[in-house]
């Protein structure tokens, strides 16, 4: 008779979400003698600069989506679950999942993410407004805006026509910017010649920003320069211009309305619900502060990383903004700090590595900095570095394959082959978006530009 194991059990170590920061922490721990459980809402690791593209048809979701359990299934020491968190005990080491069971652990990384911030206003700006942080709401998107074009090929009246073919972007960082173009490249080449009765390249698609400058984080020559190639597609870039509603009429900026038929919001995230969970104060973006070292106070088991996380660098005033490159250097430097505390040695402070950023605006324009600054790209050269650093830094190699070709041939073509419209019924939609908005309160009415 065999005499029972007495080997310590492996130290268990939780991440919660299936992001950059998250699959980073999961990849640095692979050769580790360690028990790794990934939570996860969705069963797919999203590759979100690109989300964009889903929401303006350049592609499909599967081109920019990866099964979390494909891009670890060489990883033994990682178990996947599909699980949304409902709460964390901190002090008892466990996790509550949607069925009520408990996943306990030693060390926990949270990389939950960030959801769309509507800044408290669900009720004025969000309830006809769409996000962009899911495949779902890019879905919703490619959706709505593929069926006003329909709408708009089916109505007999001028007015109603303008309406559905206006198409409002709120916000102008580097989401607002990369959708703008791709609405106007969208208008203007890819649907040219496909509808009889309209003629798309009318459509008139307005980013409004609340600052005086688009492109916040970059250098402000750059974003000179995203605003001089955002006009030269024909979008309408109105600066200082701060909504106080949105209805199903359009968007009102003070006692002026622009009649709009589908408004993209943009403009502004806020921190995953999860962060309440992890008794410390909150940011007012939800935002978990985090020590040096990425862990909380009070909880050196405990780390935080990504967007979730407001860490504000050594000798600096502002947060880290919310990039995959941000989040994947997270969450390898709160591997390796769990490894420390494993081996009992003090974890290190996280220094982040800014190795540049970028923004597309339509086919053959970009802007992109790197090294500080210092080196600054725009137009055609900007385009084939942004192109070659997202297709780099796709997970799964098949997906790289995949969007090149996609790109390669809508470039060349000005075709894209995602242009489906989802869903039950959408000739119901197309019909609901043509029809007259219900009258608003006198406050909301004003006359159309």
């Amino acid at each position: 008779m065999s005499e029972p194991s007495t080997a310590p059990a492996r130290p268990r170590v939780v991440i919660i979400g299936g992001g950059f920061g998250g699959l980073a922490a999961a990849r640095a721990l692979a050769d580790e003698d360690v028990s790794i459980t990934l939570l996860d809402r969705a069963n797919h690791h999203l590759f979100q600069p690109l989300l964009y593209q889903v929401a303006m048809a350049g592609l499909s979701p599967a081109d920019i989506a990866v099964p979390i359990r494909t891009v670890l299934r060489h990883q033994p020491n990682v178990r996947v679950l599909l699980a949304d968190v409902q709460g964390l005990d901190l002090i008892a080491r466990h996790a509550v999942i949607d069925d009520g069971s408990y996943v306990e652990f030693e060390y926990l990384i949270v990389a939950a993410g960030a959801k769309t911030n509507f800044f408290g206003r669900e009720d004025a700006l969000g309830r006809h407004a769409l996000g962009l942080k899911t495949v779902d709401e890019a879905l919703d998107i490619r959706r709505r805006v593929l069926c006003a074009f329909e709408a708009a090929e089916r109505a007999n009246d001028e007015a109603v026509r303008r309406r559905l073919l206006t198409f409002v972007v709120i916000g102008g960082g580097a989401t607002g910017v990369e959708l703008a173009g791709a609405l106007s490249d969208l208008s203007r080449t890819v649907l040219s010649d496909d509808f009889r009765a309209i003629d798309p390249g009318e459509a008139r698609v307005l980013l409004l920003e609340r600052a005086e400058r688009l492109l916040p984080g970059f250098d402000p020559r750059l974003a000179v320069k995203a605003l001089e190639q955002l006009r030269e597609l024909g979008v309408q870039v109105q600066l200082g211009s701060a909504v106080d509603r949105i209805t199903e009429r359009g968007v009102l900026i003070g006692s002026e309305l622009t009649p709009a038929a589908t408004v993209i919001w943009t403009a502004g995230v806020c921190g995953n619900e999860l962060g309440g969970a992890l008794s410390v104060e909150l940011d007012g973006s939800g935002r978990v502060p985090v020590r040096p070292d990425l862990s909380i106070a009070g909880f050196p088991n405990v780390f935080v990383i990504g967007d979730l996380a407001r860490f504000v660098p050594e000798g600096g005033t502002a947060p880290l903004p919310g990039l995959a490159p941000v989040a994947a250097q997270q969450g390898r430097h709160a591997a390796k700090n769990v490894l420390r505390r494993i081996r009992d040695r003090p974890s290190e402070s996280f220094r982040y590595v800014d190795k540049g950023a970028m923004a597309t605006i339509g086919r053959s324009r970009a802007v992109a900095q790197a090294l500080g600054g210092r080196l600054r790209l725009t137009g055609l050269l900007a385009w084939l570095a942004w192109l070659f650093v997202h297709i780099w830094f796709l997970i799964d190699f098949r997906n790289r394959v995949s969007v090149l070709l996609n790109w390669f041939w809508s470039y060349i073509a000005y075709r894209r082959g995602a242009r489906l419209i989802t869903g039950d019924r959408p000739w119901e939609l197309a019909e609901k978006l043509a029809a007259p908005p219900p009258s608003s309160r006198t406050t909301d009415v004003a006359a159309p530009k």
